[in-house]
């Protein structure tokens, strides 16, 4: 798998949240945040919608740096057979 640009993916989740994760090919975790967090933007009156954009952006942030840890672990396995 093509490593994943980390801070691209966290950016892509702080404009609209649940796109990084989309972009980290985590479909359902993406459409987790993109329907979770305008719901609370609309229920809470945006407190808890800011909350669910730094989530969100957080957690492509954080998959994005797993999966790029999991590839490289994976090449290695691959170059040591």
């Amino acid at each position: 798998m093509k490593p994943r640009n980390v801070p691209l993916a966290a950016a892509l989740s702080a404009i609209i949240p649940g796109v990084g994760q989309l972009y980290n090919h985590d479909f359902w975790r993406g459409v987790f945040w993109l329907i979770l967090t305008p719901g609370f933007w609309i229920g809470s009156g945006g407190t808890l919608g800011w909350i669910c954009h730094i989530l969100a952006a957080y957690t492509a942030y954080t998959r994005a740096e797993i999966k790029n840890e999991k590839s490289r672990c994976e090449s290695v396995d691959k170059k040591s057979e």
